[in-house]
């Protein structure tokens, strides 16, 4: 059994946003309190510790023998077995993958280079490695990129 846990993929700019709102707020309460600026510094602070702080980084992949799990603490997102993925595009070198489970409920993006997500999963490339090796061959599409595939949207 493996896990790959999600975690955020705009991490620099969160931490810039909340840099920003911190000098926005020092600024604004030296010069006399300036509400606009307190106000802006503050909402940098409070969008950039949320995103960092948001429950998606809890939510983890667990790949055992029989397929994949999706789960967050104390909830299983969705189960899927090997045998019942749909289809697999995946972009080896750029360490990505759509798995298809019949569903959009029940697909996973594994973003890597140039796929949209706004989250990276932990040891991706292992992940993808895992996963092309415990779906069936047919079922596999091999593409330099997903975004050629996409158009630079998700795959459905």
């Amino acid at each position: 059994m493996a896990r790959y846990r999600f975690r955020p993929r705009f991490r620099r700019m969160a931490l810039s946003a909340i840099a920003t709102g911190v000098g926005c707020v020092g600024v604004g309460v030296a010069a006399g309190g300036i509400v606009a600026l307190v106000g802006l510094g503050a909402a940098g602070v409070l969008m950039g510790a949320g995103y960092l702080g948001s429950p998606t980084w809890k939510i983890e992949v667990v790949t055992d023998a029989d397929g994949l799990t999706v789960r967050s603490p104390g909830r299983e997102r969705f189960r899927l077995r090997w045998s019942e993925v749909v289809k697999v595009i995946a972009a080896p070198s750029k360490a990505t993958c759509y798995v298809n489970g019949g569903s959009a409920d029940r697909s996973l993006l594994v973003p890597g280079d140039g796929a949209p997500a706004p989250y990276d999963i932990v040891n991706r490339a292992a992940l993808v490695d895992e996963i092309l090796a415990k779906v069936t061959p047919e079922k596999i599409e091999r593409v330099e990129s997903l975004e050629h595939v996409t158009g630079g949207a998700k795959p459905s």
